[in-house]
């Protein structure tokens, strides 16, 4: 049995990967400061499955808390760490870019600089597809510019690349950086497209969707990536993979399939594009399947029937979870 550290422990990512360590017969010790980025209920729900499992331990704390970050350590040491806590999404990143900074750049240079004083050698860090931006021919390789991101999130997940890039060459960290593209699944953050589409249609209430609706994102069903975390606990030196879905789908594809899961037809409203946001994604995956064995086991139609069922079994609270902008 190994002993692993998550961070963001309560989050959509982190909560599945956690729950999958868990169910191989591991320890767990979770972290997350349950913050107010969206509505808490979805993180209070994830959370109480893994609290659930007697294996599991959880911290509620901030990364940017050195000295209470710290005390986490006192327990045991750790196998490996997943650091899954970031501030997440594009849009909201614009509002307000300095918590983006923050917690994306400074809590992974605590989380560096402990995993460099007691260990473990072993990181692996959870990075976004958004950084290939518009300018790169898709399907995006991993050795593809990134140098023009289009958002302050993004921007500042680039920085946590470089970041683990630096403590790797100085120390000898072994981190294996994964960029995920468009993760959807149950209890999904409600700021993605597919809870949103699902809540929206379901209550009757305007699908708004920035753009012509034509724009493609790799969709990745969450399950595949806590698969392809996992695998990467691996040693492996320094490796930047992308985990994706392997064939993008539009915006409007998406929300018809939606439609014909929920029986019901969508209010769709076309609204001016955000520039923030990148035209089109889709993964090269070959590199996952050449060091992880991984590729996306779950098709979009499947994914989405899961969401659905998630969302029609919660639908007393989830569809007052907020959806706004």
């Amino acid at each position: 049995m190994a002993r692993y550290l998550v961070t963001g422990a309560a989050g959509f990512i982190g909560a599945r990967v956690a729950e999958l360590l868990l169910e191989q017969g591991n320890e767990v010790v979770g972290l997350d400061n349950l913050n107010d980025a969206y509505d808490v209920r979805l993180k209070d729900w994830r959370l109480g499955r893994l609290q659930e499992q007697p294996a599991f331990q959880f911290h509620s704390m901030d990364l940017l808390d050195r000295a209470k970050l710290q005390t986490v350590w006192e327990s045991g040491p750790f196998d490996a760490v997943f650091n899954l806590a970031a501030r997440a999404g594009v849009r909201a990143s614009v509002q307000d870019p300095w918590i983006y900074a923050e917690t994306n750049v400074n809590g992974m240079l605590n989380l560096l600089e402990l995993c460099r004083l007691k260990g473990p050698q072993k990181i692996v860090q959870a990075s976004t597809s958004s950084l290939y931006g518009k300018a790169n021919e898709r399907p995006f390789e991993e050795r593809a510019d990134i140098s023009r991101p289009l958002s302050p999130y993004t921007a500042t997940k680039g920085a946590s690349e470089l970041l683990c890039h630096t403590y790797h060459s100085l120390y000898n960290l072994d981190i294996t950086i994964l960029r995920y593209f468009t993760v959807y699944g149950p209890a999904g953050r409600p700021d993605m497209s597919v809870f949103r589409f699902i809540q929206w249609v379901a209550e009757d209430r305007p699908v708004r969707v920035y753009g012509d609706g034509k724009q493609e994102r790799d969709f990745t069903f969450v399950d595949d990536i806590a698969l392809g975390t996992v695998a990467a606990v691996a040693p492996m030196g320094y490796e930047i993979i992308n985990l994706g879905g392997d064939r993008p789908y539009s915006l409007l594809d998406v929300i018809h399939r939606i439609e014909a899961l929920l029986e019901k037809d969508a209010n769709t409203k076309l609204l001016d594009p955000v520039p923030a946001d990148v035209p089109a994604t889709w993964a090269d995956i070959s590199k996952a399947n050449n060091l992880l064995g991984w590729q996306p086991q779950t098709g979009l139609d499947e994914g989405l029937s899961a969401c659905v069922r998630w969302y029609l079994d919660q639908r007393d609270w989830a569809k007052d979870v907020n959806t706004s902008d």
